[in-house]
């Protein structure tokens, strides 16, 4: 194995100010302790700081529990939650750290534009037209929309949640090749705005498969990196309906090389 392969950062930086889903509470960032507030012997300092964010704020990975429908979450698990706990199951601890198999699908590219416009629906046939490599069971399969080329703007990137995504017929050619996750480049995982949340309610609470959101895809489509290991895993927060993840891609090693085993869910499929 190859130890200095290079790696894809595909999470996008945080600061005061980034793009957030209205509905979800802004970053937030300070210094607490400036270097000279407390001095060490020979002189020595130290600076500390602190964030304070949602779960569903900037690159992050929505858990099951994150949506639900009449009552109920994936595999028709009643909903019981509290604002002291969180979520009793399905939450984002029961996540296991991710090494898959990834796959790109870059719409923008195959429309031969930049950037998506904002009332553009992705369908199955993009998908299958964008599609380099086979899908199969357990991947992670990203959808490049170009937005990610607006990431600085706030206004623009949110531009008041109007933005390009997947339909209900893309998301159910996604859930019928099992995958694991879905992601995209935008604030939101399908074509915004719909008040029904139907690609959400689908693939999280009909079919069990994560939705990843707000990534930076921009590098991997340049360089035409169709497959690749995908490695992230979600902070650790017990009964949280999503957290912040930094995923990294790893192009798909050498025909001599295999991918590695994709741990099993930690939850009943």
């Amino acid at each position: 194995m190859d130890f200095n392969a290079r790696a894809y950062d595909l999470g996008q930086p945080y600061f005061p100010g980034m793009p957030h889903y209205p509905t979800h509470p802004p970053f937030l960032y300070s210094l607490t302790k400036k270097h000279g507030d407390v001095v060490y012997g020979g002189g020595a300092t130290s600076a500390a700081d602190a964030i304070a964010l949602g779960t569903h704020v900037g690159t992050h990975i929505d858990a099951l529990s994150h949506f639900s429908c009449n009552g109920v979450c994936y595999g028709g698990r009643k909903v019981e939650h509290s604002y002291e706990r969180g979520m009793a199951e399905l939450g984002v601890d029961s996540i296991a750290p991710i090494v898959r198999r990834g796959v790109l699908l870059d719409i923008a590219g195959l429309e031969r534009v930049d950037i998506l416009p904002a009332d553009f629906e992705i369908t199955p046939d993009h998908l299958s037209r964008a599609s380099n490599v086979d899908i199969g069971e357990g991947d992670i399969v990203l959808l490049r929309t170009g937005w990610a080329r607006l990431f600085s703007d706030p206004r623009q990137y949110i531009n008041n949640t109007i933005g390009p995504g997947p339909g209900i017929e893309a998301a159910r050619w996604l859930s019928s090749r099992k995958i694991f996750a879905a992601g995209a480049d935008t604030v939101a995982f399908e074509k915004s705005p719909n008040p029904a949340m139907p690609v959400h309610v689908h693939l999280l609470v009909e079919s069990g498969i994560h939705i990843i959101e707000v990534l930076n895809l921009e590098e991997l489509a340049r360089d035409r990196v169709y497959e690749f290991v995908f490695v992230a895993a979600p902070m650790n927060i017990r009964g949280a309906t999503g957290a912040p993840i930094r995923p990294l891609a790893f192009p798909k090693p050498g025909t001599d090389e295999t991918f590695p085993i994709f741990p099993e869910r930690t939850i009943d499929s």
